[in-house]
């Protein structure tokens, strides 16, 4: 019997990975692209500001190819929206029925992803939805995913988090009231190995910066 095709959302942050993996672990879909959006004037991943050859990295250790959606920056989200529709429509006639996300609870970011793919002929799934975020977090780490946080709100956590390994010694850290998974927008991560990789991505973590409000570390792959 045959699969429906899907592709992963991947934001290349822990959360995609993990539903990626859960989604590869069922069985039921074949996953058959990773589709990120990608910043073109920095050739960064959106929002979490991983540079696109590490992007590319993680795309070829998960074994799919890369479905990069490029936006402008600043991106007002009408243009956003168009250049979304209009991959969503290059998937559906490459026989794509379902997206994978990795949300998990946030219902404003669900509902919305629910309405613009509705009568798209996409259906949108969430295996991660509503799992407690703390143990699910510390389900990540202790069957091996390495991730370290790229990007943080100051607002909500410390800039010093930024660059940290996503471990339990972290996770013991976090102020009261940060999700354990950073859901409310605390911080997002990268990836760089864990079971749903074919290898394990080498990198070093560089200089901080602070753009647009938000803490970011840089990652750059090492030859180590």
């Amino acid at each position: 019997m045959t699969r429906p095709k899907a592709l992963i959302a991947w934001s290349s942050g822990k959360d995609s990975a993990w539903a990626l993996h859960e989604v590869r672990r069922a069985g039921e879909y074949d996953v058959v692209g990773a589709l990120t959006t990608v910043t073109e004037t920095f050739a960064r991943v959106s929002m979490h500001g991983v540079r696109e050859d590490i992007l590319r990295a993680q795309h070829e250790a998960i074994g799919l190819p890369s479905a990069i959606v490029p936006i402008p920056y600043p991106c007002p989200n009408e243009i956003y929206e168009v250049r979304m529709a209009a991959a969503l429509t290059d998937a559906k006639a490459a026989g794509v029925t379902h997206v994978i996300f990795g949300d998990l609870f946030l219902e404003d970011v669900r509902a919305y992803r629910e309405e613009k793919l509705a009568g798209t002929g996409i259906t949108p799934l969430f295996p991660l939805w509503r799992k407690p975020t703390d143990a699910l977090a510390r389900q990540m780490i202790d069957e091996g995913v390495e991730t370290y946080l790229v990007c943080v709100d100051p607002r909500q956590l410390a800039r010093d988090f930024a660059g940290r390994r996503f471990d339990h010694s972290l996770l013991d850290e976090l102020p009261a009231g940060v999700d354990p998974c950073g859901e409310k927008g605390e911080f997002h991560s990268c990836v760089v190995a864990g079971p749903m990789f074919s290898r394990r991505i080498d990198v070093a973590v560089g200089e901080t910066v602070e753009r647009d409000g938000f803490v970011y570390a840089d990652l750059t792959q090492s030859s180590s």
